[in-house]
């Protein structure tokens, strides 16, 4: 995706597939409130009217397309190891890898296959966000894969576009009983270092710089 027309397209096109927008962040690597911006654009579906800062909060934001790693196996276990190694270095006992589903479960589970530990899933509040009021909505994770039982863990998404979603997993775990050691991401959009006390690793930081940076 090289524009925000294409952006929109996909947008109007995972709209019409009867994704949620917040389901719609997550495949684009947006945040929720750009996913909204992008639906609306698109006119896939009619809206209220967009309050002022629409354009700003959806020309904000950053698109990370990492599509040429997700289609080949081959590289999706290169960048796994590269991602393992960062979170080895915390403890010496880890036997539990947790990804944010959509796009972090594929990931955690390469993941999990270089530190040999077991995998779980957390599938956050976002991917049933609609118009509704989020707060009360949760997350949950799958019974098909490990639980949490009291274990300390790793964390793996593809991307940190607010932060809100990685602290969500990280109160969820902490709700299980488990302790997340570390969390590990493909990209991070806000350079972080940690969050909720987690460190927070990333293979790369995208950095926004404008006239307005230093002001």
């Amino acid at each position: 995706m090289k524009n925000v027309d294409d952006l929109i397209e996909s947008a109007a096109d995972l709209a019409e597939r009867g994704l949620s927008k917040g389901e719609i962040a997550d495949e684009l690597n947006v945040s929720r409130e750009t996913a909204s911006w992008l639906v609306e654009r698109s006119g896939t579906a009619p809206q209220p009217s967009a309050p002022e800062t629409a354009d700003t909060a959806g020309s904000a934001d950053i698109h990370v397309d990492w599509s040429a790693i997700g289609r080949d196996s081959k590289r999706m276990g290169y960048i796994a190891s590269a991602m393992a190694d960062l979170l080895a270095k915390h403890g010496e006992d880890v036997d539990l890898t947790i990804g944010i589903e959509k796009a972090g479960g594929p990931i955690a589970a390469l993941v999990a296959h270089e530190l040999e530990t077991d995998l779980g899933t957390y599938t956050p509040a976002k991917h049933q966000w609609e118009e509704g009021d989020i707060d009360e909505l949760g997350g949950t994770f799958s019974r098909n894969f490990a639980t949490i039982r009291g274990r300390e863990c790793y964390v793996v998404d593809d991307t940190v576009t607010s932060g809100t979603t990685m602290r969500e997993t990280i109160d969820a775990i902490r709700k299980e009983g488990g302790e997340p050691l570390a969390c590990v991401v493909l990209a991070d959009k806000q350079g972080v270092d940690e969050l909720d006390g987690v460190p927070v690793y990333s293979l790369l930081q995208v950095i926004s710089v404008g006239k307005d940076a230093d002001e």
